[in-house]
């Protein structure tokens, strides 16, 4: 587990994003959050991997301890001024959901940054639910949050943990605990009457093809079907894909099944270096 005294900030252009970084000489690892949580979500895989590789927690604007945004702005812009920053070299980016799709835009972006990617649960920013559980709970999100009830929109949100072939209590209650945590740092920053100044990346999943870093999409099996068809279209697209599920997980792999997400990402790291160390 890292501390809140591990917490640092780069004085970007628009305010101060937070990011942990824990300096080792490996191959640069950046996690990239979900959407409305923060780095923590990947408290369970900073010890184990940071033992082999140089790992990178930012938290995306607007989220967790980075600044709000105040003038309309790309996280993948943020992320690549960040990373040179901190003179990372390419780096492997891991991303569950709205980190899968700033992983994947990053690397269309700014390739030179990227050795490959890793991504869970998303990596296309134009989609559709079209499963009446899937519509059913994005409503519920919106409407919940239109109306500024934020118990309901908690509830409302906990639903993607256990995806919709799954009973609640199939998922551990911290995982619950630590994602309304996260959730609440996040929301508790914003106003209901905030601009949204993000501007996404266009056209990801058409673009797919011109990512020339191996790609592994690395889903819950039991994730919406919708949000499992994202990242593994990016994975099929790119040239180097391929794709892979965790068994009983849903949208978070890393918080359902920790172990096995981080044995999974570990073993796709090694085999990045042994790729490198075998080139002449």
């Amino acid at each position: 587990m890292t501390s809140a005294s591990d917490l640092r900030f780069f004085a970007s252009s628009d305010g101060d994003l937070a990011y942990r970084d824990t300096g080792g000489t490996g191959l640069p690892v950046v996690l990239l959050h979900a959407g409305f949580v923060d780095h923590t979500m990947f408290d369970e895989q900073v010890p184990a991997l940071s033992r082999e590789f140089r790992v990178i927690t930012p938290d995306a604007r607007g989220h967790g301890r980075s600044a709000n945004a105040s003038r309309p702005f790309r996280q993948a812009d943020d992320l690549a001024e960040l990373l040179r920053h901190l003179d990372t070299g390419p780096a492997v980016l891991v991303g569950v959901s709205m980190g899968a799709v700033l992983a994947v835009a990053t690397a269309l972006e700014h390739p030179e940054l990227v050795r490959a990617l890793v991504i869970s649960g998303g990596g296309t920013n134009e989609y559709e639910f079209t499963e009446s559980w899937s519509r059913q709970f994005q409503n519920a999100q919106f409407n919940a949050l239109a109306s500024g009830d934020i118990a309901a929109w908690h509830d409302a949100s906990d639903a993607w943990a256990h995806g919709p072939e799954r009973p609640r209590d199939a998922v551990r209650p911290e995982v619950y605990t630590r994602l309304r945590e996260m959730r609440q740092r996040t929301i508790g920053k914003h106003t209901p009457d905030e601009p949204d100044h993000h501007v996404p990346v266009k056209d990801l999943r058409t673009r797919a093809g011109h990512i020339t870093v191996p790609v592994l999409a690395l889903n819950g099996a039991q994730d919406a079907p919708e949000l499992r068809a994202m990242a593994d279209s990016i994975a099929l697209t790119a040239p180097r894909g391929r794709t892979a599920a965790i068994d009983d997980a849903a949208h978070f792999p890393n918080l359902d099944r920790p172990d096995e997400y981080t044995r999974i990402v570990t073993d796709f790291l090694n085999g990045l270096e042994q790729e490198l160390s075998a080139r002449p």
